[in-house]
C-alpha cells in the first residue's frame, strides 16, 4: 500500500489513487465527439418530423404533434448552420448547438407535465428528452470554440 509521506507529499495513498482512476474512467465514458454528434443530428431532426405522424401523437393534446415537428424543423436548420463536419453554412458555434440541444432535452422532459400530455404523447417526450440529455452529457470535452470558425 502506498501511503502519504511527510517528506514527499506527492505520494498518494491507495484510496486517493483509486479515486483518481475512478475520475479518469468517468471522463472516458464521455465518448460522443463532435463528429459523432454531427452524424446523429440529421436523422434525429427527420425522426422528430416524421415519427409523430407514424405514432399518431396528439391524442392527449394537439401540441404533442406540433412540438415535435417544429423542434425537428428547428433542429434541421440548426444543424445546417452549425460549425461542425456536416454543417453546410457554418456560422453557429458548436458550443451554442450543444446548449440548444440541452434546452430541448429539458423542454421535452417538462412538456408532458406543463401541457398535460398523457399516454404515448407523454412517453414520447420523456424518452426523447432523456435521450437528448444523455447524448449531451456524454459529449467528449474538446476544444469547443465559442465563436464559429471563419469561412
Amino acid at each position: 500500500m502506498i501511503s502519504t509521506n511527510a517528506r514527499n507529499p506527492l505520494i498518494l495513498n491507495m484510496s486517493q489513487h483509486n479515486l483518481i482512476e475512478g475520475v479518469q474512467l468517468i471522463m472516458n465514458i464521455r465518448f460522443v465527439t463532435q463528429t459523432i454528434h454531427a452524424y446523429l443530428d440529421y436523422p434525429v431532426a427527420f425522426s422528430l418530423m416524421i415519427l409523430p405522424f407514424l405514432l399518431q401523437l396528439g391524442s392527449s393534446h394537439p401540441l404533442a404533434l406540433g412540438l415535435s415537428v417544429g423542434t425537428g424543423v428547428a433542429a434541421f436548420i440548426l444543424t445546417l448552420f452549425t460549425d461542425h463536419k456536416l454543417g453546410l453554412i457554418r456560422v453557429l458555434p458548436y458550443a451554442f448547438h450543444l446548449r440548444v440541444d440541452f434546452l430541448v432535452g429539458v423542454v421535452f422532459l417538462i412538456a408532458p407535465f406543463a401541457l398535460g400530455f398523457s399516454g404515448l404523447d407523454a412517453w414520447y417526450y420523456w424518452l426523447n428528452g432523456g435521450a437528448v440529455l444523455v447524448v449531451v452529457s456524454l459529449h467528449k470535452p474538446e476544444a469547443v470554440s465559442l465563436v464559429a470558425a471563419p469561412s
